[in-house]
């Protein structure tokens, strides 16, 4: 099996200035994310996807390849994840005839992360032929039956009217489990990004993770939680 890991990592960043190479514990955000797909006992090839020299550099020195530089129109704010990866297995593929089997997707927002958790989502998809990919999902810390928005009238309108009457009502032990996606571990298959021209495809397998485990860096509070919890495991 080919399995390919994608690090995006672009050089600019709002939240954090050159956040992807921040560094927590003497490492960057970037480096880490290319040592969890090292470290990973199923990934056959790690690249990097950026149009900053910079980050390219330490990816290198991370243990990356990085075959391309990422053209700065796939590189802007507004750019969805599908392009970027579209236009690195399209490299490859036309460059060195290279198609993987699965893809990998690592953010480096996720400095916290087991190689067996990789290894335990691409091993999910792999089992579910019938899947076009794996998400990472935790339950949120705040129930989405317990969520409202506020409507035209000025009133309170819960969003899961629709599953319950009255659903911010009900007791914390009769609340249904639900998920949110948080962003530490995407497996894909080049078909769905291809043929579906998507990064999930409509048959979307949850690969379960302890909330606790769990952070995503957007802004500087975030990086000071990270090394407070996660400093150590680093």
């Amino acid at each position: 099996m080919n399995i390919l890991a994608i690090i995006p990592a672009r050089g600019g960043s709002k939240g954090i200035k050159r956040k992807n190479l921040v560094q927590i514990n003497g490492k960057s955000l970037v480096g880490l994310s290319i040592q969890h797909a090292l470290q990973s006992k199923l990934i056959t090839r790690t690249i990097i996807s950026s149009d900053d020299e910079e980050i390219i550099a330490e990816a290198v020195r991370y243990g990356a390849e990085a075959p391309f530089v990422r053209p700065k129109e796939l590189a802007e704010d507004h750019v969805l994840d599908i392009p970027v990866f579209e236009h690195a297995l399209k490299f490859l593929e036309e460059k060195e005839k290279y198609i993987p089997d699965y893809v990998v997707h690592l953010r480096p927002t996720a400095p916290y992360r087991k190689p067996e958790w990789i290894d335990e989502a691409i091993q999910l998809l792999m089992d579910h032929p019938e899947a076009d990919s794996v998400r990472s999902v935790s339950e949120p810390d705040k129930h989405p039956y317990r969520i409202f928005r506020i409507d035209e009238k000025g009133f309170l309108d819960p969003i899961m009217k629709h599953e319950h009457p009255v659903p911010y009502l009900l007791r914390r032990q009769d609340l249904p489990k639900m998920y949110y996606y948080n962003c530490v571990i995407d497996v894909t298959k080049p078909s769905t990004i291809f043929d579906k021209h998507s990064m999930t495809g409509d048959k979307i397998l949850p690969y379960i993770m302890n909330p606790d485990d769990v952070i995503d860096i957007d802004s500087p509070r975030d990086l000071k939680v990270a090394e407070v919890l996660f400093g150590g495991k680093i």
